[in-house]
């Protein structure tokens, strides 16, 4: 919000609208994507601590997937100005919010026990931070500091490698992140049916976090740089491609060669 109110549009991406409303309307934005869908998998763990309970969490949870999957139908690449209709996403991410602390309230805090995973979950942990480093900088409006995430493309071109603003690089890196955290939650699940649907979500975000701040990162960083001659496809949206059936195949290999002999071995 601070960073779009501040800087002027020209500087941003996709944006026309400045100063404050700008500001609080990419802050709604983002709360649609990536955080609405984000939060999908935040609702499976906490549906699972609240299994049982009131048919009022169980109505809000209804409510609250098909608000939060409208983000597919109303957030645009090429026009991230916010509109009334981002509201609805937003709305759904307040709901699975307050079922989460009421899950909070309901079981408590404790640490997972820990899995057999966790070293991996560890190393792609800090292989992402990395790679976030030229985009938590420009998130906050600002260029990262050379020779390793130098703004400028060396080839006598006044042209930053890397935009002000947010990058759909450090999205990737949020959903990469809410998969290796929420995925340790799996072996306390005690509904089959949540459960596979949650491994499924939960292998998804990974694989498909993963590959698009690989993207980003390979255009920003190698090709533009001119490191590299091959550029790497955008995989943002779902598309008869190479690249979303490696996400596809890599979400099958997470789930099953991971996540489900990760949930047997702990069980």
């Amino acid at each position: 919000m601070v960073t779009y109110a501040r800087l002027p549009p020209n500087q941003l991406y996709h944006t026309s609208v400045g100063g404050l409303r700008g500001g609080f309307g990419r802050a709604l934005v983002d709360l649609n994507f990536p955080i609405a869908l984000i939060a999908l998998g935040l609702l499976a763990v906490a549906l699972n601590a609240l299994l049982g309970w009131r048919r009022i969490v169980y109505a809000a949870a209804l409510v609250a997937v098909p608000m939060c999957a409208l983000t597919a139908f109303v957030v645009h690449q090429k026009d991230l100005d916010a509109k009334p209709i981002n509201a609805v996403p937003a709305l759904g991410v307040a709901v699975i919010a307050t079922l989460t602390a009421l899950a909070v309230w309901r079981e408590g805090l404790a640490p997972t026990p820990r899995a057999p995973g966790d070293p991996l979950r560890v190393a792609f942990a800090c292989v992402l931070a990395l790679l976030a480093v030229p985009w938590l900088f420009a998130a906050t409006g600002f260029y990262a500091p050379g020779p390793i995430y130098a703004d400028e493309v060396p080839r006598g071109e006044h042209l930053a490698a890397v935009h002000l603003g947010h990058h759909h690089g450090l999205d990737g890196v949020l959903f990469a992140l809410a998969g290796l955290a929420l995925s340790r939650a799996l072996p306390s699940f005690r509904h089959r049916l949540l459960t596979a649907f949650a491994s499924i979500v939960l292998a998804l975000s990974l694989a498909y976090g993963l590959a698009n701040a690989f993207q980003d990162f390979e255009v920003e960083q190698l090709w533009k740089r001119g490191t590299v001659g091959w550029k790497a496809p955008s995989v943002l949206l779902p598309s008869l491609s190479w690249g979303w059936l490696a996400i596809l195949a890599a979400t099958a290999a997470i789930e099953l060669g991971w996540f489900r002999r990760e949930r047997r071995t702990r069980a």
